[in-house]
């Protein structure tokens, strides 16, 4: 049976968060062509269901579809998608459509949509929050850059991923905008850490504490979730710190680049950085936690 090239989609990128959207997709009635570095993630998507189809290179998933979606690491992994050698760009032609959900620069988004652009090809950045467990459940928060004709046309197609999905403005203000998502999850996630060791330090029970602050002005879904794992010891990953702090790394970078000084960021870039590389990286961003104990003679 022939499938109607509106229903059919292209998908790189299948780790813990391109697998569900995947699955997600499918269930609305696509048929997906999908492409991953490693194979694992997408035997097991085909053998899952028959409207998904492996493609043995990025220029292979454009080459049969008018619309690749993207989720990759960073920043390099999407230039050599795109551009390198049997990247999206061999068979990218007028009124194709990249749309890029992975989280990179916002200068390097740029970058990639102008040099799109000369050939006809349009594209949005559509990075997301919400984890492993939003994508799951897609209801992701979908942060768009990009021109409004386009956001429009795609739109549907996002809420079948997510259920917050805003149009930032011009390419590259989707990373922007995650950008900011992920400073203050950040600062969030030091600003509970140190309510709860401030409150043990005192002799009290950080977890009324937490009960209490729940019920006021300081609730938020970080104290929610982080504080209950900060309180638990609990730093399995939903989203690896590894990950929070390459965003932190792209937020320093575009400060430096803007001359801005940013110093709460700074502060708890540095704490990620020191987790990283004491090997705490595939833990939890909660684990902040563990170097604010540190700092404190490990309490």
């Amino acid at each position: 049976m022939t499938i109607d090239s509106t229903r059919r989609i292209g998908f790189i990128g299948t780790g813990i968060m391109g697998k569900p959207m995947v699955r997600n997709l499918i269930k609305a009635g696509y048929e997906v062509l999908i492409h991953n570095r490693s194979r694992g993630s997408v035997d097991e998507l085909t053998a899952e269901s028959g409207a998904v189809t492996a493609a043995s290179s990025p220029s292979e998933v454009a080459n049969s579809v008018e619309t690749v979606i993207t989720m990759l690491p960073d920043s390099p992994d999407v230039q050599t998608v795109v551009f390198g050698e049997d990247g999206i760009v061999v068979a990218a032609r007028p009124g194709f459509l990249l749309v890029d959900m992975s989280t990179i620069a916002p200068a390097n988004t740029r970058v990639i949509a102008e040099r799109l652009q000369v050939a006809g090809v349009d594209m949005l950045d559509a990075p997301v929050s919400g984890g492993d467990i939003g994508a799951i459940n897609a209801t992701l928060s979908i942060m768009v850059g990009g021109k409004p004709e386009v956001f429009e046309r795609v739109k549907p197609l996002f809420e079948l991923l997510g259920k917050n999905i805003v149009l930032i403005g011009g390419n590259g203000a989707g990373q922007v905008a995650k950008a900011c998502n992920q400073i203050v999850v950040a600062m969030t996630i030091e600003a509970v850490a140190e309510a709860l060791l401030f409150a043990k330090k005192n002799g009290v029970d950080a977890s009324r504490v937490r009960d209490a602050l729940m019920g006021g002005f300081a609730a938020s879904r970080i104290l929610e979730v982080h504080g209950k794992r900060m309180l638990d010891d609990d730093f399995a990953p939903g989203f690896k710190l590894k990950l929070h702090q390459k965003v932190m790394r792209i937020v320093m970078e575009t400060a430096h680049q803007l001359g801005m000084a940013l110093p709460g960021a700074a502060l708890v870039t540095q704490q990620m950085n020191a987790l990283v590389g004491s090997g705490d990286g595939d833990l939890d961003s909660a684990a902040i936690m563990k170097a604010v104990r540190r700092v404190q003679g490990g309490v």
